[in-house]
């Protein structure tokens, strides 16, 4: 389901009825902005906020120049978008960087997957080009050392640590590696409580006081909705944090705490969790969430998350054969593990304008349709993998036989590769605006 899609439902019923009738009156308006207040406390949004929402909208939509413009629906939800924009924090917060070494404190509670976000977060900063440390400081939490250590190894960055020592003394001495050996980035990963107390909060300010973070990053499960907002607002209030990295975005979350961290604690939403894959991690930005929930795409996130696929040696390769007219069998394959990389495709077409909201169910990219195309592929001569157009009745028998599928599937692959290859042609021919990656 993924983040909001139950709001976004909602707020796009109530908005398609404003849209239907042309003129509105006061009374139609504040009837819809009732029903927009209801799907917000049930996305679990804080009331308080909710109330403040909504009288700011109500301010702006029963003006003279909405109710006499010719489509004061699409004005509304003008409105809504650039309210929801400004409630999640108007523009991108980045992370701030300031110099070699540049120190990331990460805190949080048990349970809201610290320490993979860890991961992720070095991932992400060594995909840049840059060295990265990551510093065991949990040292009460059985194996989160050696948790970090896999995850650390996952994402190909060294991971520092010095067992269960004094987290004050690993972390100060994890910075002193840091600046002998030129590492960019100090990422400090913490103890989690299963609930806030002084212990961890002491613990926090002075690892804090020895390292001087450049950023305070607080990890915060969405999925625990508007509690999220207030677990915030205490690590806020104690510790003075730099942002909120939200995980599990992928989850069915009613999309509470992400309206309302920023408006709770002063703070924003810099990064967010949006899958389980070490690259799952992107940068928020408020306003393509308001487009999202709103069901007005996101082309902008799309764009980037097609641009990084490009820098892909294979995709470089596949671009190259499309030119060249030389797209094989084994090409097709390849272009199905691209396209697994882009993740969910229900995410994908949530970010297509005029498509989200409108593709019912949970399309994945099949694990097991694709163990089938590759035992099909590989079942095959080398010929019949560069020349699909010379497999007849007999090869395909033999084909469907070796690969322990049928000639069914068998067809429906190499369906797939005709209809992929005349794509192909269309591009050449300038008829589809960038492909694969390439934004032209």
């Amino acid at each position: 389901m993924g983040l909001f899609s139950g709001l976004g439902e909602k707020l796009n019923h109530i908005f398609s009825k404003l849209t239907k009738k042309g003129r509105l009156t006061e009374l139609e308006i504040k009837e819809a902005m009732r029903e927009i207040k209801i799907a917000l406390l049930e996305a679990d949004v804080n009331f308080l906020i909710v109330k403040k929402f909504i009288n700011n909208v109500s301010e702006k939509a029963v003006g003279e120049k909405i109710l006499k413009s010719l489509t004061p629906g699409q004005q509304i939800i003008k409105i809504v978008n650039e309210e929801l924009t400004a409630l999640m924090g108007s523009t991108n917060q980045k992370l701030v960087y300031n110099g070699i070494p540049t120190v990331y404190l990460m805190c949080g509670l048990q349970g809201a997957g610290k320490t993979t976000l860890c991961g992720k977060l070095a991932y992400m900063l060594k995909g840049t080009g840059k060295k990265v440390l990551l510093v065991a400081g949990d040292i009460y939490r059985p194996a989160a050392i050696d948790q970090l250590k896999v995850v650390g190894s996952k994402a190909g960055v060294e991971v520092f640590e010095m067992g269960k020592t004094d987290p004050v003394k690993i972390a100060k001495k994890a910075v002193e590696k840091a600046e002998k050996e030129r590492f960019d980035y100090v990422i400090v990963d913490t103890a989690g409580r299963l609930q806030i107390n002084k212990e961890l909060m002491d613990e926090l300010k002075n690892i804090k006081d020895a390292v001087k973070p450049a950023e305070i990053l607080l990890t915060v499960d969405a999925m625990t909705g508007q509690e999220a907002a207030n677990v915030a607002k205490t690590f806020n209030d104690e510790l003075d944090i730099t942002g909120v990295i939200l995980t599990k975005l992928d989850g069915d979350t009613r999309g509470g705490a992400a309206l309302s961290i920023k408006e709770i604690t002063g703070k924003p939403i810099k990064l967010i969790g949006t899958g389980e894959k070490l690259g799952d991690l992107e940068a928020f930005h408020p306003d393509r969430m308001a487009n999202r929930i709103l069901g007005m795409g996101d082309v902008l996130t799309l764009i980037e998350k097609a641009e990084k696929m490009a820098q892909d040696q294979d995709v470089k390769e596949l671009e190259k054969k499309f030119r060249e007219n030389s797209f094989t069998l084994d090409d097709l394959m390849m272009q199905m593990e691209q396209m697994k990389k882009m993740g969910n495709v229900n995410d994908i077409v949530a970010m297509v304008p005029g498509l989200a909201g409108k593709v019912k169910g949970n399309i994945q990219i099949d694990e097991d349709m694709l163990k089938k195309s590759k035992a099909i592929i590989q079942s095959m001569t080398k010929k019949e993998r560069e020349n699909p157009e010379i497999i007849k009745a007999e090869r395909k028998q033999r084909i469907a036989k070796g690969s322990g599928t049928t000639i069914q599937d068998v067809n429906k692959l190499l369906k797939q590769f005709f209809d992929s290859k005349e794509m192909m042609k269309r591009f050449k021919k300038g008829k589809f605006p960038g492909m694969m990656g390439t934004v032209r």
